[in-house]
């Protein structure tokens, strides 16, 4: 339905147009908008008398009334002071401008719950196909689904801040799944490759970030050509999500095509992965690692294993970064200056960090 905050803007833009004030309320007499700021008559009566009359405009004490209807039953009522037939054209065409409206939101509306129902996979294959024609709605084009996260004010509508980031295209499309997330599925040129696709999602989080002032998650489906995949591209979009929070929590963006070992890791059995710590550390605790030690450890990965690089990074000397290097291959077996050392220790703390995730988040 219409927000009040829409109706609002259509008033006040007919008003500047017309130069006739113009009130709109809903069935039961309360004003919904109104070019006005004082106007607060009791209309409760008058309405009620005239929204079960037959009639679909009346003049009633120097004001005219016009009803606006949806499938025959009035929706609002359109208040105009003024018995000249001026007043009389102005309010049959404020009625047929917010009639109009309501059927491109109940347009939008229906496509929305289509949208919403492909992506939970609420909808068979056949049905799929035939509202998707009903609704004017393509099927063999390239599309992608990103699934954004953030912590609004309440008072502010982050589903229409990313609407109004695309206002040119009118065939992507936004909702939402809880009061965090929302949906972009988003349609794409022939020629656009993944730099787009993250293009997009940058421009999603600096737009969000800026004007809702709250730090924003963008998790990315792989793209898909038929209608029928979206709820795939959605699936991929929130394993992306889960994924990225576990091994990339300080990246704001996360592509499932980008998850690279992450993904494998997500989808091994816990017990697996205990045998598999136990495996490598023979007895050693990750936790028994100091953040000093951690910090050259990820650093030294950072760096490609060049001690070099490493020790002007840390600001110390090469044979201080050799000595801890040193220290953590006697309590771990593990010789990080070797590829292949390096590679298991990298995943053991990977698969380390998958299962203390999973254990804070045991429901």
């Amino acid at each position: 339905m219409i927000t009040n905050q829409v109706l609002q803007n259509t008033v006040d833009g007919l008003k500047n147009i017309t130069r006739k004030d113009i009130t709109v309320v809903d069935r039961e007499g309360k004003i919904v908008a109104s070019s006005e700021p004082d106007y607060n008559p009791n209309l409760q009566t008058m309405i009620e008398s005239f929204v079960n009359s037959p009639a679909e405009n009346q003049l009633i004490q120097g004001q005219q009334y016009f009803k606006v209807l949806d499938n025959s039953i009035a929706e609002y009522v359109v208040v105009l002071p003024g018995e000249d037939e001026d007043t009389y054209r102005v309010g049959k065409i404020v009625t047929f401008h917010i009639q109009s409206l309501m059927m491109a939101y109940k347009e939008r509306f229906d496509r929305d719950n289509f949208i919403k129902n492909l992506l939970l996979d609420n909808l068979l294959l056949v049905d799929i196909y035939s509202r998707a024609k009903k609704l004017r709605i393509d099927n063999d084009v390239k599309r992608v689904v990103y699934l954004i996260e953030t912590l609004v004010d309440p008072d502010m509508s982050a589903m229409e801040i990313v609407r109004s980031i695309f206002p040119d295209r009118p065939r992507d499309f936004v909702t939402a799944i809880d009061e965090n997330s929302i949906i972009l599925v988003k349609e794409l040129e022939f020629r656009d490759g993944t730099a787009e696709i993250e293009q997009v999602a940058k421009t999603i989080v600096d737009t969000l970030s800026s004007e809702a002032m709250s730090r924003v998650y963008v998790a990315i489906g792989s793209v898909v050509k038929d209608l029928k995949d979206v709820s795939n591209s959605f699936k991929e979009a929130r394993l992306a999500q889960e994924v990225g929070k576990i091994f990339e929590s300080e990246k704001q963006i996360v592509n499932y095509e980008r998850l690279g070992i992450g993904r494998l890791i997500y989808q091994l059995p816990q017990p697996l992965c205990r045998i598999f710590i136990k495996e490598m550390l023979q007895g050693f605790s990750i936790d028994d690692i100091d953040e000093e030690m951690f910090t050259t450890v990820m650093k030294f990965f950072e760096n490609d294993l060049n001690v070099s690089e490493t020790s002007r990074e840390l600001y110390i000397h090469r044979n201080t970064l050799v000595y801890r290097l040193d220290k953590l291959q006697k309590l771990t077996k593990l010789d990080l200056r070797k590829f292949s050392d390096a590679i298991t220790f990298k995943i053991t703390l990977m698969v380390n960090k998958y299962l203390q995730y999973r254990e804070k988040h045991l429901f």
